[in-house]
């Protein structure tokens, strides 16, 4: 009976549909089948293209994948072959070989961006892959995923073409400009002087705009633009890199000669009068050039090198070629002003005092008053730091240093002595400082301050400072004579002053040049020059004062000739403050 039951459920397994497979196996089956289909819920429910692999052994299958993978891939692991190999996407291009790396690598996850290699409609898409986890006697599984993202880099595209153009000429902006010159620099076959930049600058265009508009100056531009690409080959780079100024790139196949002819072209070019409404207008340009070289970092410092040339053309009126020497001139001066910035707030400059002697009596009637700077151990002559001060504005709070440090030097000097010495100071006014500095009171702040009268001070000014704005000066200079400040016209003879304008102004007292002083032992004109501004000062009731005295005979004509004061190396080079003291009282005994 046991064995016949036994029999009966063999049998029973027999003609069962699940045939000889055991309750275990059977319950395994219906697991497996279900994380396949909840596998396959979860791809079917991301927003982006995902698939399942699996590896075992050697075999890489995609087991499952959803409807955004099969549409990107061009293929269903649902019919056919599920190996890797057979899916293109999967099988070669980056996203392959990527894949083969990773599953030989130990990383949990990798993800890159990447295209899909056609040159037509190609997709763009971020990739990932991560490793799922791994359950024991089951294959290892890994998630790749794809986030199309082919709209968001044809956009980005669009927008950069847009920012890489000049919207007004169509031209390649200076973005565009400073890419290209970048990819020349960064390319290996890149060799000194194959490559040339060429700075354009149109004359006469500001005119045109304030004269007849920014119509007319946006259709002369564009106008211009034209003229320029005709003038250049296929191969030459043209960009408009500012208002009315452009860049072109080109290679050199037979030397700067190339850069050269190509100016000589655009100069052709331009000889035709432009046609904007009904006027015609003539409208060149200066060229400045700069050869690549390997010893330039960035397309930047390429187009500011062109522009120093460019500088330089303007003035001259002939296209010009970059100097290296221009670019460490200027350097030079912008290390100055920031180093010259930091010794005025530091309190890092001295003055030295220059004697001034009374050429009839030789005493010591007083001293000027010099700025002077030592930046790391070496000295840094006025005639460098002086223009910089005045083209940064710096010249303002060294102006009032200096006349505060002298004022205060004379009022120690003073109390040195026991009583009031009968010593002048005179310190140099810069026109810049009479523009931007209410003068008048930073005069009376620094007397008042060192306890100084006024009529110890003489301030010196150049004819320049006097043509540059005449009126605001003589409002300035009569504001200082209420304070009893000499004035004195400093470099007298190398400016266009007018009897008028001396006439008009408060000046006390003239300073006749070195260059004419100096040449008056070995020319004529000379003595004659200096003949003539002392004739003009006594008929002015002016004081005068000759500079460079460099000898006892120069000084002894100057008496003779009637000056009134004499400065130089003869009687004295700049000294200390301590030393200056000692001088004038020394010779004054």
């Amino acid at each position: 009976m046991q064995a016949a039951g036994t029999r009966r459920r063999g049998r029973s397994h027999a003609g069962d549909s699940t045939g000889d497979v055991s309750p275990a196996e059977a319950i395994a089956s219906e697991v497996e089948r279900r994380l396949a289909q909840s596998r396959q819920a979860y791809l079917d429910a991301l927003p982006i293209a995902a698939a399942i692999v699996s590896i075992a052994g050697s075999e890489t299958l995609v087991e499952c994948a959803n409807e955004h993978f099969r549409f990107i891939a061009e293929w269903d692991e649902r019919i056919g072959d599920r190996r890797a190999s057979h899916v293109p996407i999967l099988r070669s291009g980056p996203i392959g070989a990527r894949l083969a790396d990773f599953i030989e690598s130990d990383d949990p996850a990798y993800q890159f961006e990447t295209a899909d290699g056609r040159s037509i409609a190609g997709r763009h898409f971020t990739v990932r892959f991560s490793r799922l986890k791994h359950a024991k006697g089951q294959p290892r599984r890994l998630l790749v995923s794809l986030i199309d993202r082919t709209a968001q880099v044809e956009t980005e595209k669009s927008l950069r073409s847009e920012m890489l153009r000049d919207s007004l000429t169509g031209l390649p902006n200076r973005f565009a400009f400073n890419e290209r010159v970048d990819a020349v620099l960064a390319d290996p076959s890149f060799s000194e002087g194959s490559f040339a930049v060429l700075a354009i600058d149109m004359t006469r265009f500001s005119r045109v705009n304030e004269c007849m508009g920014a119509m007319a100056g946006d259709e002369l531009l564009i106008t211009f633009a034209r003229r320029l690409v005709s003038a250049l080959r296929p191969t030459d780079m043209l960009a408009r890199t500012s208002g009315d100024e452009f860049g072109v790139l080109m290679r050199l196949e037979r030397g700067l000669s190339d850069a050269l002819r190509a100016a000589e072209r655009i100069k052709t070019v331009l000889t035709l009068p432009f046609r904007l409404s009904e006027l015609e207008i003539r409208v060149d340009c200066a060229i400045g050039c700069a050869v690549l070289s390997p010893g330039v970092n960035s397309a930047d410092e390429v187009l500011r090198n062109a522009q120093f040339a460019l500088k330089r053309a303007k003035r001259l009126g002939t296209t010009q070629v970059y100097e290296p020497i221009q670019a460490a001139a200027v350097r030079r001066r912008f290390s100055i002003e920031t180093e010259l910035r930091c010794a005025i707030e530091a309190d890092a400059l001295t003055l030295a005092y220059q004697p001034l002697i009374d050429l009839d009596s030789g005493r010591v009637a007083g001293f000027e008053a010099l700025a002077r700077w030592s930046h790391d151990g070496d000295a840094i002559p006025p005639a460098e730091f002086i223009p910089v001060a005045e083209e940064s504005g710096l010249i303002v709070p060294l102006g009032r240093w200096a006349l505060n440090t002298a004022m205060r030097t004379l009022s120690e000097w003073d109390r040195a002595a026991g009583a009031v010495l009968p010593f002048n100071m005179s310190v140099n006014l810069s026109p810049i400082q009479i523009s931007r500095d209410d003068i008048a009171a930073t005069v009376v702040g620094a007397l008042a301050s060192a306890g100084i009268s006024g009529d110890r001070l003489t301030l010196e000014l150049t004819e320049s400072a006097i043509i540059q704005d005449p009126d605001r000066v003589a409002k300035a200079l009569n504001a200082l004579k209420k304070s009893q400040v000499r004035i004195a016209m400093d470099d007298f003879g190398t400016g266009f002053t007018s009897l008028a304008m001396l006439q008009k102004l408060p000046i006390d007292l003239l300073k006749i040049d070195q260059t004419f002083v100096g040449g008056m032992m070995a020319a004529d004109d000379s003595t004659a020059i200096v003949r003539a501004i002392l004739s003009l000062a006594r008929a002015l009731g002016m004081a005068t004062t000759a500079e460079g005295i460099d000898s006892e005979d120069l000084a002894e004509m100057l008496t003779e000739l009637g000056c009134t004061y004499g400065q130089g190396y003869h009687f004295s080079a700049p000294l200390p403050p301590e030393e200056a003291l000692v001088f004038g009282l020394s010779r004054n005994a």
